[in-house]
């Protein structure tokens, strides 16, 4: 069973043996997510890149514009891997950035804005597998208008595999998911962090209310509490190291 963990180095090395793990058992539709907003994308995607270091140029590596795109290019210059940008300008021919060679696609801190192109892109991958990391496509329903924006989340973004999420919900909460392991909640009690539930999916504003407020740490032997200094605490030592 995964441990809540207790560093983002921790956390991240976490996320890419889920992602391996998920690549083995077939799945090509697959996300990762931190969800802490002051987070350095590019810091934790160049911690997370090791895991494609097989695939060498058979990597492209995909940013929501070209102005990000260009800059990875300088702080990547010696990267065997392949990098672009998504293109939602009306120039962009989605074919034109998906070569036969390519082999697996990572889009690095894709937004709701990019997701129409996005699935362009994803259609003209085909079967080869795709990884988006720290996307944030949730409002998607709220940015996108009425019946379309449904449709694309029924057909396209409800169909991404969850293999790493780690979501502090206060300073004591924490929702956490580890793949192939089920979906967890963690509170903070008596100096440690103990999982009070497990569910099949993610859950949801209403299904987290309740377990909180039922809130009793489940007895399986399997359920070891995580020992301080665990994530949410490291994290924001780590948060404050970058800001400072």
């Amino acid at each position: 069973m995964s441990e809540l963990p207790k560093s983002l180095e921790e956390a991240i090395a976490q996320s890419r043996t889920a992602t391996q793990a998920a690549l083995a058992d077939g799945q090509t539709r697959l996300q990762v997510e931190f969800l802490f907003p002051e987070l350095k994308f590019m810091l934790v995607a160049e911690d997370y890149l090791p895991v494609f270091a097989d695939y060498g140029s058979r990597l492209k590596v995909f940013f929501a514009d070209a102005g990000a795109a260009a800059l990875a290019r300088r702080e990547w210059k010696d990267a065997a891997f392949k990098i672009d940008d998504i293109g939602t300008g009306r120039a962009s021919a989605p074919g034109s950035k998906i070569q036969p060679e390519d082999e697996i696609f990572l889009f690095i801190a894709p937004t709701s804005v990019e997701v129409p192109q996005i699935e362009k892109l994803v259609a003209e991958i085909g079967d080869r597998p795709v990884v988006l990391l720290n996307p944030r496509l949730e409002d998607y329903g709220i940015v996108g208008i009425g019946y379309a924006a449904r449709q694309v989340r029924q057909r396209f973004i409800g169909n991404i595999e969850s293999c790493y999420y780690l979501r502090p919900v206060d300073d004591q909460t924490a929702v956490f998911r580890c793949y192939p392991g089920q979906w967890s909640v963690w509170v903070e009690k008596d100096d440690e962090y103990q999982k009070i539930a497990e569910l099949e999916k993610k859950p949801s504003g209403d299904d987290l209310d309740l377990i909180l407020l039922k809130g009793q740490p489940q007895a399986a032997t399997d359920a070891a509490p995580a020992k301080k200094p665990s994530v949410l605490k490291g994290l924001q030592r780590f948060l404050k190291a970058l800001s400072s």
